[in-house]
């Protein structure tokens, strides 16, 4: 067992960077206790070991009298001063009392303590070591694969755990296979250590991809203020500058692409969306959409729901695959974002009017009246015969838009205010 306790002291001092007084101190409190169980009826029983020779020594605490009537804890005083020439009557001396045998019983009856004694300290060493390092970028290789799709990855001294949830379905790996990944967490294991956790899915991998790229991000001359990310599909961030001179998004993007590419490159192709960003909801959601326009938008009154209306052709756009555009960018406005098609919307909307103009409300039968709109504008619509909201909302867009003067854009706007003028009364 000699043999075996230096062999350990090395490579954990030199693998795992334990110090060798730490691995001592563990192991002979773990054979302390195989001490007791081995030499039945001694007291104060110590065990020292020797950190270059592994020497194992077994001592027990003997109490110097004139005459022994408990064997196990006295000695007398002409055997006592065999061992310490100085010793008195009421002395305490340390006697050696190794059993023959406590090599082999020692290694299977302290096992499992000095296991988790171990565990224990390489805990403290993990804990030193990253504890302070969470939300870095770390690399290490992949030393197998557990656990379906779980990977353990080296990183030197110990060895981390990057979960199978914890990185996107689209990527895969193989063992001794470079690994970049986010240092997410450190915690404790039921077996009383201590592991790595890492994540590629997480937002801030990204994030910190982005810093690790864009010089004016680390000095700080550009903020990420919002970044979303769905892990394999899609990341948005909205920056801003504290430059008037940067350009965000122009330093995000770099010379022809070359940061961001870099950074889809690393994300294996994910798609990345850059936006300038805007306290204003209203204009951070037009920037998200950029270049679809927005046709019509409600904010709900406790404003967590927005909804938006665009053109039929550009719905697919803007609601994305499986609808993870839409959602990514209502979690970047903090928001539930709901979208809707025109041609629902008008479909809705003409249901309402027709049942707007069949209403008995003498009002719809008085003159026409558009808050908003120059006179001249009003003169052509009531020229052309609709010269009362009842005509008008029985006319709908369409035959409003064969005036001259009115463009759909036009009609859809007089309609509106009509309807909602009519609400008001």
């Amino acid at each position: 067992m000699n043999k075996d306790l230096v062999a350990i002291f090395e490579y954990l001092e030199r693998e795992k960077g334990i110090k060798r007084d730490v691995i001592i101190s563990a192991i002979e409190e773990a054979l302390r206790v195989a001490a007791r169980k081995s030499v039945k009826g001694l007291i104060n029983v110590s065990v020292q070991i020797d950190p270059k020779s592994g020497e194992i020594q077994v001592f027990a605490q003997k109490e110097v009298v004139d005459k022994v009537t408990i064997p196990e804890e006295e000695i007398t005083l002409e055997e006592a001063r065999l061992l310490k020439a100085s010793c008195a009557i009421g002395d305490w001396i340390d006697i050696e009392t190794t059993p023959r045998d406590f090599g082999r019983i020692a290694a299977q009856t302290a096992r499992q303590v000095i296991a988790q004694k171990l565990r224990s300290a390489e805990r403290d060493v993990i804990y030193e070591e990253y504890r302070h390092r969470l939300g870095e970028i770390i690399s290490g290789s992949v030393k197998r694969v557990v656990r379906g799709a779980t990977l353990i990855v080296d990183l030197g001294k110990v060895e981390a755990i990057l979960p199978e949830r914890f990185y996107p379905k689209t990527e895969r790996y193989n063992v001794g296979d470079r690994v970049q990944a986010l240092l997410f967490e450190v915690r404790d294991t039921e077996s009383g250590g201590a592991e790595v956790v890492l994540s590629r899915s997480h937002a801030d991998f990204a994030k910190q991809l982005f810093i690790q790229e864009v010089p004016e991000l680390d000095d700080g001359t550009v903020v990420i203020e919002r970044i979303v990310r769905e892990a394999g599909y899609r990341t948005k961030l909205a920056v801003r500058s504290n430059d008037a001179k940067v350009d965000p998004v122009g330093a995000c993007v770099g010379v022809r692409g070359t940061r961001v590419k870099n950074i889809i490159r690393e994300l294996n192709n994910e798609k990345i969306d850059i936006v300038p960003y805007s306290q204003d909801k209203v204009q951070l959601l037009e920037n998200a959409l950029n270049p679809v326009e927005i046709k019509k938008i409600n904010i709900s009154e406790d404003e967590k729901t927005i909804s938006i209306i665009v053109e039929d052709e550009q719905y697919p756009i803007v609601l994305g695959k499986r609808g993870a555009n839409a959602r990514l960018i209502g979690q970047m406005l903090e928001v539930e974002l709901d979208v809707q098609r025109m041609s629902e919307y008008q479909a809705a909307m003409n249901i309402q009017l027709a049942q707007m103009a069949m209403m008995d409300d003498p009002s719809l039968d008085q003159e026409l009246r558009i808050e908003g709109m120059s006179s001249m504008i009003v003169q052509s619509v009531k020229g052309a015969g609709y010269d009362t909201p009842r005509k008008v909302l029985n006319a709908g867009r369409q035959e409003l838009a064969q005036i001259p003067e009115i463009s759909l854009e036009m009609a859809d706007r007089i309609i509106e205010q009509v309807r909602l003028r009519q609400q008001r009364i």
